[in-house]
């Protein structure tokens, strides 16, 4: 009796269908290389965020007597030219690089995404308005935009505090066209499809149907999309910060640390100064771009590779 209720329960469990999102998270969790990009992720994570907590050093301890030290048992990756704990400062300008790409994202997400799903939604006179603006964007070089940008606030003297913010939003707002294309995409597509044909039966408005029942289904691609802006957010804010136009003193950030190293002989003979910011960018990139990797492949098989 009991194994006749077992089966009973089994073939019951076995007809119900697997939700899209486990679908995912058990492909996502069966691909190494997305994994193990995640696990490098959070430890970026918790050793930029809990690792200063542990230093016996401060961001502003200054010691000329213990300045341009190797790496030792004392300072682990060394001391800048002003006897800095170069540790300390990864750390710390972790926590700048990672927020940096993090909040450009979500600037980009925000107007990427509505924007695509007003122009796929509404079509016509006002997708034309949208995507026009979206070639003009899309025609503009980037990096050379956020350089002058960046070389606008250095004359117009913006506290290095507020710069950051000032950085996260120009990044959001030059990488918008991308993800809007897509979500305009997939929204012409959805916009044809039964569900939609209920919505206007039920008299919704059409905010209700955008946001409540198109968008929600483009979270997929949003995701993936998002995943891959913020390596490329981090590498923007990097580069700026090299060129001095970002992240400024004293204010760390990857980039700016890198640019510590600024001639040949700190580059030769102190190559702690500038490889420990540098393998940080390097594995960052490298671990995000695994996981949006392995977030398409999960969330869209159809263009696994």
């Amino acid at each position: 009796m009991e194994i006749a209720t077992m089966t009973k329960k089994t073939a019951t469990s076995a007809m119900v269908p697997e939700s899209p999102w486990r679908m995912a998270v058990r492909r996502f969790s069966r691909n190494k290389l997305a994994l193990g990009g995640l696990v490098i992720l959070l430890m970026m994570f918790l050793i930029c965020f809990i690792g200063p907590i542990f230093s016996p050093y401060k961001l502003y301890d200054y010691s000329l007597a213990d300045k341009n030290l190797p790496p030792s048992s004392t300072h682990w990756f060394g001391t800048d030219k002003l006897g800095r704990d170069i540790l300390l400062r990864v750390m710390l300008a972790g926590r700048i690089s990672l927020l940096v790409g993090i909040f450009a994202t979500i600037i980009t997400v925000i107007i990427g995404g509505i924007l695509g799903a007003v122009a796929g939604f509404f079509r016509k006179k006002i997708d034309t308005v949208i995507m026009r603006i979206a070639d003009i964007f899309m025609s503009l070089p980037t990096l050379p935009i956020l350089i002058i940008l960046g070389a606008v606030m250095s004359d117009l003297k913006i506290p290095p505090p507020s710069r950051i913010y000032y950085l996260m939003f120009i990044i959001g707002l030059l990488s918008w066209t991308t993800l809007a294309r897509l979500v305009r995409g997939q929204i012409l597509s959805l916009r044809e499809q039964e569900f939609m044909l209920a919505t206007e039966a039920l008299g919704l408005r059409d905010y209700r149907k955008i946001f409540r029942h198109l968008l929600p289904n483009t979270i997929p691609i949003i995701i993936v999309t998002a995943t891959l802006s913020v390596a490329s957010a981090i590498l923007y804010e990097s580069s700026l910060s090299f060129l001095g136009l970002g992240v400024i003193p004293p204010t760390p950030s990857w980039g700016n640390l890198i640019a510590d190293a600024n001639n040949l002989i700190d580059f030769r003979k102190r190559p702690w100064l500038w490889i420990p910011p540098g393998m940080c960018i390097l594995i960052t990139t490298v671990a995000i771009n695994l996981i949006g990797d392995g977030l398409r492949d999960a969330l869209d098989p159809k263009m696994k590779r």
